[in-house]
């Protein structure tokens, strides 16, 4: 919300500065995102008059113009805007002048026509968007005034960033009354007298859908004039705050959001049939807004409407059919309090956002509709003339926010904020955000919340208050002392962190992604599983919950790639989302990583050879021994959708899949504009958790002996099925077992291959002889030749 620092202070006026006071605002919790002058710098430009305009005569584009404002003579200054006419107020720029960007006005010649000075557009001076034309001042504005004293341009707006729980801060009244009791002074509220009506013109009221409208103000006022435009000042303020002015009633409407927070519409009563009714949209309505675009009204959505038709989108926007234009003589005002609950949402599902949506979202104060009302009718009184009727109040007291008290204790105060505040303190702070003191006792106080709090329900939030009112920088700061105890480490869990660990010492980089991707990237990284849709996305591309977390780990891969980055090592651990056997959605904790580019950092020493499966595998097998059990995992050719088919593998622990490795597939990479081989893993962290207990082993003091084997076997046979006949008959002695060649080619048959084994065997209790060695040898041998029908070479 922009607030203007001058109007600001003619509700409460601290003597601090500018700078002071945008720091008080954001250490109360409001933080200030910018202070912005409200004009560029600039000296020398007055308030001008158009006396007479006559065409450049080597210029089609050009007039000139002579001007009044600079002493008792006329200036002759050829200018070039379309509105530039004779009668029109606007800046003068004189001789001399320096405007923004420290451009100094000087006697120029304009294809031979002298010209002394300069009228200026609103963006010239950095005082506005407006720059289709000379900047046109109030026709009673003083010739030859400084334009800065004039229009008050001395002047910072304050940009404050609101919480969605400080709907109450939405407006000068808001903000004047934080920066009131944080300055211990009194707010200087403008006083607003209930308008007397001269006729009984009223419209009846209904309230169809008492849940999202439970309260409504109307009032009809006769004969206004419509032509009369907005006074300087009240244009000045709409300009400060970022709206343009429109005309006076909707320059109105915006002055008393803005002012008291409460939004207001005004209809164009001669367009209106019957009376106001205010409810739910029937499915297929359409409605053209103020914006000229056309909606269909979905049910659900609340409107307000006549007899006939829905004439605005309640707490959204306006309709056009019965919108207030240059022939309106008679209008309906509405003041209404809408449930947040009935308006969240709704502008956005239509693809809106308004002032109105931003503040009814939010909450707006549901007893401020009859005072918004009279302030309104006041002011446009004042500005266009009129009859006011009288007020047309309809509400449901079942629907209305119910008053609310809440309970504080002098020892939580204590406790929670670690100083004893004294009671006149407490009683100060509170009572100035607006609460009512209803109740004090020794152990503490009873206070109302005040109708525009919706964010006040606990004893927690009132400590809030206190703290940021009384300083958070104010707050002694004290070590936390209390009785704690080491928990026990379970010897038989592996901890998440030292998995992060062990992947950040083999040279990964961990990644936090969204948990919501693109539905596209689901389809393509796991179409046998059907996502979770989000109801209310953020965008398109993330409109369902991922089902794994690859997609995000190989878009972060894209985007590094973007970067120039060639060579990347990721991983992730974080929830993934299935619908269960149940129908009820799980949420399953996994790991995944990512490696692609070369193996070795770039360097003189290191060969440029790219990661391979085997790379990522090793890395994983690392991670898996972690576990103390890494003789429980195994992995075993399988097929993913989005891995290579050759080259893909399930991980299994015993005989439960636990997860996934390979490639990615090569359609799915070129699909996604990545030149070289990606390869990834994902595994389910709670195949992780269960570790084995490490246990002492005495070191045997006896020689190991190893045998090689070389076997030939059939091509299809994979090495851990070899490794399991081998450990299951060579006996206890085995200690260790390796694969240290695999050999195809020449000499050997096509259809089979040759693989190296290494059998190490040793006892812990005395020296193998070479006939135990042997039998051992024989009996492997023997059931590799059965089950594999294996040959030595």
């Amino acid at each position: 919300m922009k607030v203007s620092e001058s109007w600001l202070r003619e509700w409460v006026n601290p003597a601090i500065t500018t700078d002071e006071l945008a720091a008080q605002i954001t250490m109360a919790g409001l933080e200030v995102d910018a202070v912005d002058p409200v004009a560029g710098e600039f000296t020398g430009v007055v308030v001008g008059e158009i006396v007479s305009v006559e065409q450049h005569p080597d210029a089609d584009k050009l007039r000139v113009c002579k001007v009044a404002g600079e002493g008792d003579e006329l200036r002759q200054v050829v200018c070039g805007a379309p509105n530039a006419r004779e009668g029109i107020k606007v800046p003068f720029a004189t001789v001399g002048a320096k405007l923004p960007g420290d451009f100094k006005i000087k006697k120029a010649k304009l294809r031979g026509v002298e010209s002394f000075g300069m009228l200026c557009a609103q963006t010239e001076l950095e005082a506005g968007d407006d720059d289709d034309g000379l900047w046109e001042l109030p026709v009673d504005a003083p010739t030859g005034t400084d334009l800065r004293e004039y229009l008050g341009l001395n002047d910072q707006i304050i940009e404050v960033d609101l919480t969605p729980n400080r709907s109450d801060c939405l407006s000068i009244k808001g903000i004047a009354r934080e920066v009131g009791v944080l300055n211990r002074l009194s707010v200087n509220e403008p006083e607003i007298v209930p308008v007397k009506p001269v006729n009984d013109e009223t419209r009846p009221v209904t309230l169809s859908a008492p849940e999202g409208c439970s309260r409504y103000v109307g009032r009809v006022v006769r004969n206004i004039d419509i032509s009369r435009p907005s006074p300087l000042w009240l244009q000045e303020k709409l300009r400060r705050a970022g709206l343009r002015s429109v005309d006076a009633v909707v320059d109105v409407t915006n002055y008393v959001l803005l002012e008291l927070g409460q939004p207001m519409h005004a209809f164009d009563l001669a367009k209106l049939s019957g009376g106001i009714d205010v409810r739910l949209a029937e499915a297929g309505e359409k409605l053209v807004l103020l914006d000229d675009q056309e909606v269909t009204l979905t049910e659900g959505t609340l409107v307000i409407a006549d007899q006939d038709k829905p004439l605005a989108m309640a707490g959204i926007m306006g309709g056009r059919d019965s919108a207030v234009g240059p022939e309106t003589r008679d209008i309906f005002l509405e003041s209404a309090f809408f449930n947040p609950v009935a308006i969240a949402g709704k502008a956005r599902s239509y693809g809106l956002h308004t002032d109105s949506s931003h503040r009814f979202e939010r909450g707006v104060d549901y007893q401020l509709q009859e005072q918004a009302m009279e302030r309104a009718t006041e002011l446009l009184l004042s500005v266009v003339g009129g009859e006011p009727g009288p007020l047309v109040k309809a509400w449901d007291e079942y629907h209305l926010p119910g008053d609310r008290t809440v309970s504080l204790r002098r020892e939580r105060v204590t406790s929670g904020l670690g100083l004893e505040l004294p009671d006149e303190d407490v009683e100060a702070i509170l009572t100035g955000l607006g609460l009512t003191l209803t109740e004090q006792t020794d152990a503490g106080w009873t206070f109302a919340v005040p109708s525009y709090r919706f964010d006040l329900a606990i004893e927690a939030d009132l400590l809030e208050e206190l703290a940021r009112i009384y300083g958070y920088n104010r707050l002694p700061t004290r070590s936390l002392a209390a009785a704690m105890s080491v928990p026990a480490r379970p010897e038989g869990r592996l901890s998440l962190e030292r998995i992060r660990r062990e992947l950040v010492a083999r040279d990964y980089q961990e990644t936090i992604t969204y948990s919501f991707i693109e539905p596209k990237l689901s389809r393509q990284f796991a179409p046998d599983i059907e996502p979770v849709a989000l109801r209310n996305p953020i965008s398109a591309d993330m409109a369902v919950m991922r089902p794994t977390l690859l997609p995000g780990l190989v878009s972060t891969l894209q985007h590094n790639l973007n970067r120039q980055q060639e060579r990347v090592r990721l991983f992730e651990s974080g929830q993934r989302f299935v619908p269960g056997a149940d129908g009820k959605l799980r949420q399953e904790p996994m790991l995944a990583g990512l490696i692609y580019g070369s193996r070795q950092p770039e360097g003189w020493a290191n060969a440029k050879e790219p990661v391979d499966f085997y790379d990522l595998k090793g890395d994983l097998e690392a991670v898996l021994a972690l576990t103390g059990a890494g003789d429980e995992f195994r992995m075993a050719p399988g097929a993913h959708p989005a891995l290579h088919p050759g080259q893909s593998a399930a991980i299994y622990r015993g005989e439960t899949q636990v997860g996934v490795i390979g490639t990615l597939h090569p359609q799915l990479q070129r699909g996604l504009d990545i030149p070289g081989a990606v390869f990834v893993f994902e595994l389910a962290l709670s195949a992780l958790k269960s570790a084995r207990k490490p246990a002492f082993e005495p070191l045997s003091r006896f020689p190991s002996v190893r045998r090689d084997l070389a076997l030939l076997v059939d091509r299809g046979v994979a090495a851990q099925s070899l490794f399991d006949c081998v450990k299951s008959h060579a006996g206890e002695q085995l200690r260790d077992l390796k694969v240290f060649d695999v050999y195809v080619g020449k000499g050997i048959d096509p259809h089979r291959k040759s693989v190296a084994l290494g059998l190490t065997f040793q006892d812990a209790s005395r020296t193998l002889n070479e006939e135990e060695i042997n039998a051992s040898v024989e009996r492997v041998v023997e059931r590799l030749k059965e089950e594999f029908c294996a040959t030595l070479r």
